[in-house]
């Protein structure tokens, strides 16, 4: 889902800590999936809230198909949960979830030689909850999430909210999405002195997505300003890119791209590299 539905408490701007989970009232859905029809896609380049129990239902029909959900393609998936037990590896972690709906496994790949990254990881303890994002995957017939982001909920409300946000993005894919403004005000008077609608699709797009990362830092506001202005792939934008067009420092823009990476606003796509918006 494409579509913002509001402004919500859980996205501060990014110096907040703890919330500014998504990009919007709900941008962890599809962008190009037809809800509620057939042939439904969420896609590779969308990021999608779900349930421990939805990934345990989810299917694949071969090795090399993708993994769905109530026959919607997922990519990018995010779990709130709490951590049972960490498994420290030599090359991977291992971190067992319980949302409530079941128990799942996610697994972290360990760079031994990036001290920034152990440090990163390595607050994650026993019996707290935390934020999983990644992608489903399967070795030997067992399922597990491939890690790419775990951070801790500093804020005990965020596990409310993701089951709220899952529930409503199933929600949109079985039934469609809820009517924006300017639907459900066509058959009201809201014309302005100079005729034209108050609600009309341009100025309510662009005023959504403004209102949408308004509370973001300027830098990182010029990047997803950047992103957006790009033609859509599942490749997404490289990072040498986005440095031409915002300016400033390199440590500055990967700092950036971390922090809009930690609140959902942006996920690498092919590489470490490239990087597409969450919505």
């Amino acid at each position: 889902m494409s579509q913002t539905y509001g402004e919500n408490p859980y996205y501060p701007s990014a110096g907040g800590g703890g919330g500014g989970y998504l990009s919007g009232g709900s941008p962890f859905g599809s962008g190009s999936g037809s809800p509620g029809g057939t042939g439904r896609r969420g896609g590779q380049s969308s990021l999608r809230p779900v349930t421990v129990k939805q990934l345990l239902n989810a299917s694949q029909p071969h090795a090399d198909a993708e993994w769905t959900i109530d026959d919607v393609d997922v990519g990018q998936i995010t779990v709130v949960a709490v951590v049972v037990t960490v498994q420290v590896q030599t090359t991977n972690c291992i971190y067992w979830l319980d949302d409530g709906t079941g128990r799942f496994e996610a697994r972290h790949w360990v760079d031994s030689s990036n001290e920034e990254e152990a440090e990163r990881w390595g607050n994650i303890e026993e019996n707290t909850y935390v934020r999983v994002t990644g992608s489903l995957k399967s070795f030997g017939n067992k399922r597990y999430i491939n890690a790419t982001h775990l951070r801790p909920c500093a804020d005990p409300h965020e596990l409310y909210f993701h089951i709220l946000e899952a529930a409503f993005d199933q929600l949109v894919y079985e039934r469609g999405p809820p009517p924006r403004p300017s639907e459900a005000g066509q058959n009201v008077s809201t014309t302005s002195a100079g005729g034209h609608s108050a609600y009309s699709g341009q100025s309510n797009d662009a005023s959504a997505v403004n209102d949408q990362y308004s509370n973001l830092p300027p830098i990182q506001r010029k990047i997803v300003t950047f992103i957006l202005s790009q033609t859509r792939n599942d490749e997404g934008v490289h990072v040498a890119a986005i440095a031409r067009a915002v300016g400033g420092d390199a440590h500055s823009i990967s700092e950036a791209l971390d922090k809009l990476m930690d609140e959902g606003h942006v996920f690498s796509t092919i590489d470490d590299s490239h990087f597409n918006l969450s919505v």
